[in-house]
């Protein structure tokens, strides 16, 4: 789906008139449900502070509503087409249906994008089993990657927590160092 069609799902899904919508980001009187036509009808494309605006109000990753443009059975082929270049995303025959995969050779078991693809295949099955309701898979995939909790990645710290714990280990190591010398300064002289 194209970023206007995206705008007007989610704003049907949270029960919103253009009008509403267009007024909570700012647009007075008339312009408001206008400008929302605008972008939903893509005579015009919101720029990207607008589109991190209406995420917030519509609760959900900014990425939902900037998907790539699959509206055409060929759009989407050439979007699968990009995924294998980019990612080792596969078509396979499996019992003669069609099957999309990581190729193993290019996206490795463990590999980001392999761990992507078992989080959201663990959140399909929990919807399957129902485990988890419609609405909090939906909710899970709109606001992904906020709510993945299968992901094992260590979080990089930030640059400032990371140059104060070197500081810290700095100045560690200078105490040691001197509490070692001054235990061979007082055993030289007990001697």
């Amino acid at each position: 789906m194209a970023i206007g069609q995206r705008i007007k799902f989610f704003r049907n899904r949270k029960g919103m008139t253009q009008k509403q919508l267009g007024e909570q980001l700012g647009f007075k009187g008339k312009t408001s449900d206008v400008r929302m036509a605008q972008y939903e009808s893509e005579a015009r494309v919101p720029k990207i502070d607008l589109v991190k605006q209406m995420s917030q109000i519509f609760d959900v990753n900014t990425h939902a509503l900037t998907v790539p443009d699959i509206d055409t059975h060929i759009g989407l082929m050439h979007t699968l087409f990009a995924l294998e270049d980019m990612y080792g995303l596969k078509v396979r025959n499996v019992d003669g249906q069609p099957h999309l995969c990581l190729d193993s050779s290019i996206s490795s078991p463990g590999s980001s994008v392999d761990e992507m693809l078992r989080s959201w295949m663990e959140q399909a099955d929990k919807l399957e089993n129902g485990e988890i309701s419609k609405e909090e898979y939906d909710e899970w995939r709109y606001k992904y990657p906020e709510l993945d909790t299968y992901q094992k990645r260590a979080k990089v710290p930030s640059q400032e927590l990371s140059d104060y714990l070197v500081k810290e280990l700095t100045k560690k190591k200078i105490r040691e160092k001197k509490n070692l010398t001054d235990i061979q300064f007082f055993t030289s002289e007990n001697q």
